[in-house]
C-alpha cells in the first residue's frame, strides 16, 4: 500500500467515523420505535421501508435486518411501487423512506400515492435535508447531521450512506429492546449458518 493510499484511508475513515459521532441525538428515536412497535409488533401490520438507489440498497438491509429480530418488514421499491406492488401496503402498516437529499422524485410521489391507497399511513423519514419536503411530510423525521460525501467529486453516497445504515440499527436493536427479544426467538428466523447455529446453541443454554 503507498503513501497516497494510506493517507486516503486514514482521511475517509476519519470523515465517516465523525459523520457517525455527529449523528443528531434526538427523541424522535424513541418516537419512531414506539411508532413501529404500535403498528408492526401489537397492530400486526409490517414495516416497509423504500429508497431510491443507494439509499434503496440501505432502506432493503434495514427490512431484512428487522425480519430476522422479530418485527415483519419488506422493501418497497419506489419506481415499481407505480406499477402494482404498492399493493403490498395493508392496514397498520408503516413506512421507513430514505432519502439523502429529502428530493428524490420517486420517494415523493411514493408518499402520495401510499396517502391515496392507506391514508394516513405513518411514515418515519431518514434524512440529510431536514428542512426538505420530504422530512416536511413525514410523522417523524430522523436526521443524519448532513454531513458530506467523502469522494473527490461530493456526490458518490458514501458518509451519507453510512449514517444510515447506523441509524437503521439503532431503530433495529430499539425496536428489539422494546420487544424484549430473545436469542430462542432469533433462533426460530435465523437457522442457516454460524449464526444461525450459535443462536441455536445459546437458546438451548
Amino acid at each position: 500500500m503507498n503513501d497516497r493510499v494510506q493517507t486516503l484511508m486514514r482521511q475517509i475513515i476519519a470523515a465517516e467515523a465523525k459523520a457517525i459521532t455527529d449523528i443528531p441525538v434526538t427523541d424522535g428515536y424513541q418516537r419512531a420505535v414506539d411508532m413501529i412497535v404500535e403498528h408492526v409488533n401489537r397492530r400486526g401490520g409490517k414495516l416497509v421501508t423504500s429508497g431510491m438507489g443507494k439509499a434503496g440498497q440501505i432502506a432493503m438491509n434495514i427490512a431484512t435486518t428487522f425480519c430476522s429480530t422479530g418485527t415483519p418488514a419488506v422493501f418497497l421499491h419506489p419506481s415499481e411501487a407505480q406499477h402494482g406492488d404498492l399493493g403490498i401496503l395493508q392496514q397498520n402498516d408503516i413506512m421507513l423512506l430514505l432519502s439523502n437529499s429529502g428530493k428524490t422524485r420517486e420517494i415523493l410521489e411514493l408518499v402520495d400515492l401510499a396517502n391515496n391507497l392507506n391514508p394516513g399511513i405513518p411514515v418515519i423519514v431518514i434524512t440529510g435535508n431536514a428542512d426538505s419536503q420530504l422530512a416536511a411530510r413525514a410523522d417523524v423525521t430522523l436526521h443524519t447531521g448532513g454531513a458530506p460525501e467523502v469522494c473527490p467529486l461530493g456526490l458518490t453516497p458514501t458518509p451519507s450512506t453510512t449514517m444510515m445504515t447506523v441509524m437503521g440499527d439503532v431503530l433495529v436493536v430499539g425496536v428489539m429492546d422494546a420487544i424484549g427479544f430473545t436469542t430462542a426467538e432469533y433462533a426460530k428466523r435465523h437457522h442457516g449458518g454460524y449464526l444461525g447455529a450459535t443462536a441455536k446453541r445459546n437458546a438451548a443454554k
